[in-house]
């Protein structure tokens, strides 16, 4: 019988968009998860720039089930390669961990999390010496590591801790005016309601605003629970019922509120806004674009994937900005920012980064800028957006996932999009085919439908965008129609 670790019934271990993933107990098993860390540390070693003298390595974990086990003993593989296991004391959010790094000139990261991924998943995101996230040579040096074999002996020791959260949080607050933003939020009369989706950063807003009166902010799911409520922790408004309708009764009782709502490690964002729309990234990075680049006069293209909402482009070259497309993963967004001026990068799954901070997703800076951006015009958020649209054009976007059978079906049908002549979508002519990342069929300015395999799961997701809800409706109807019948 083989019993080699790296296969038994478990599937290979590949690395997706960010990080390894997978069912744990199946995927996911302690002896896979230290040979994966193992080869991970001893990767950074090898890869650590010429001036970089430390031997540490930040571990960090979320709120998902044995995480904290898992991630204190990973710090045993750490050892075992002759490097310094550095572990959170607690969960945190995994920019957390990249503050850490950054701060600390540290060799990377080993974050145990499965992201927005379901609850019955787990996995290891990895962080190089920059803090962000490492690139695709990076995993499949990992990858050939594992299959070369060698064996990678974990060390028992004592594991220094430390408050990762803490210093983030002090960190973000020496970067934004907390004193005049907290003002500014009581000046409009502003509730903000943060639902963090039982995940890691529960509390780091009432942290970062604790100069505000109380009942400025309240928080919702905020306990620990390794279930996630029986949905994946994900900022997408169909897992949002109890946020939408706090808001909405805040709204009735003749207060403004906001809604902020962060995945289950604390990377990603949305909003609700007064009226209760949910509001993603599509939505929320045209906003921050204006307000950086036209309130705050900071430097810097716009970078976004292929998958963001036209709108962030056209808010972005109104301002004289370049505007740069990549494909999906924020590790490609990040490469960018360690070679040029950024002024914002994000992705249509709520990850957004800022040049001049960490070149990785930071959600939780990315709620104060939010905020920020409010109060300078003293408008709630679905007004603000309001305006914007009315300016650059009415906007509606939706992405719904498909799970495939098996492997052959998803092969079968990543041919058929790649290898078809795609002329209509539900009527409408296709202007353009763009194939950086899956297919993305252009029909116009703030119309398309993207196909796009995941990274991490095996499923399809399908994005559209368009001027009106139906027609989002009618494109994503054709779309499954296409890909069932492939």
């Amino acid at each position: 019988m083989d019993k080699n670790p790296l296969r038994l019934n478990a599937t290979p271990i590949k690395f997706g968009t960010d990080g390894w993933r997978g069912v744990l107990g199946v995927d996911i098993t302690l002896e896979r998860l230290l040979m994966v860390a193992a080869a991970a540390s001893r990767e950074l070693a090898s890869r650590a720039p010429l001036e970089l003298t430390s031997r540490e390595v930040v571990i960090g974990y979320d709120r998902r089930f044995l995480a904290p086990e898992l991630a204190e003993a990973i710090a045993a593989a750490v050892r075992g390669c002759d490097l310094d296991p550095l572990l959170t004391s607690t969960s945190v959010p995994t920019p957390a961990c990249s503050w850490a790094v950054v701060k600390r000139h540290a060799l990377g990261a080993l974050v145990v999390t499965a992201s927005h991924n379901p609850p019955e998943w787990l996995g290891l995101k990895i962080k190089g010496s920059w803090g962000g996230s490492v690139e695709g040579d990076f995993t499949k040096a990992v990858e050939q590591r594992l299959a070369a074999g060698g064996v990678t002996v974990p060390q028992e020791g004592l594991t220094e801790r430390f408050d990762a959260r803490k210093e983030h949080i002090q960190g973000l607050r020496r970067k934004i005016n907390i004193p005049s933003l907290v003002r500014g939020v009581e000046s409009m009369g502003l509730k903000v309601i943060v639902d963090p989706m039982h995940g890691s950063a529960a509390g780091c807003i009432k942290e970062l605003l604790s100069d505000s009166q109380d009942g400025l902010v309240q928080e919702i799911r905020s306990e620990r629970d390794p279930l996630f409520g029986g949905n994946p922790p994900e900022p997408l408004e169909k897992y949002l019922d109890d946020l939408i309708t706090t808001v909405k009764e805040t709204t009735l009782r003749g207060q403004n509120a906001l809604g902020l709502v962060f995945d289950g490690d604390g990377d990603r964002i949305a909003a609700i806004d007064e009226k209760g729309r949910f509001c993603s990234t599509q939505l929320l990075m045209p906003l921050l674009i204006d307000h950086l680049a036209r309130v705050k006069k900071l430097p810097g293209c716009v970078i976004k994937t292929v998958s963001g909402s036209d709108l962030m482009g056209l808010v972005a070259k109104d301002l004289g900005r370049e505007v740069i497309e990549l494909p999906v993963g924020f590790k490609y967004i990040a490469a960018e920012m360690l070679s040029k001026t950024v002024l914002v990068g994000g992705e249509e799954s709520g990850g957004i980064g800022f040049g001049g901070h960490l070149p990785e997703r930071d959600a939780l800076f990315a709620c104060l800028l939010l905020l920020e951006a409010l109060t300078e015009c003293g408008q709630p958020l679905g007004q603000r957006l309001d305006e914007l649209q009315e300016r650059f054009g009415s906007t509606h976007y939706e992405r719904i996932d498909l799970r495939l059978k098996d492997l052959a079906t998803r092969q079968r049908l990543e041919s058929f999009l790649k290898t078809t002549t795609h002329l209509s979508v539900a009527g409408e002519s296709v202007t353009e085919v763009i194939t950086t990342d899956g297919v993305k069929l252009r029909i116009g300015n703030l119309h398309w439908l993207m196909f796009r395999f995941s990274g991490t799961e095996p499923l399809l997701r399908i994005y559209c965008e368009a001027p009106t809800k139906e027609k989002v409706l009618q494109a994503l109807d054709w779309a499954k129609q296409l890909a069932q019948k492939a």
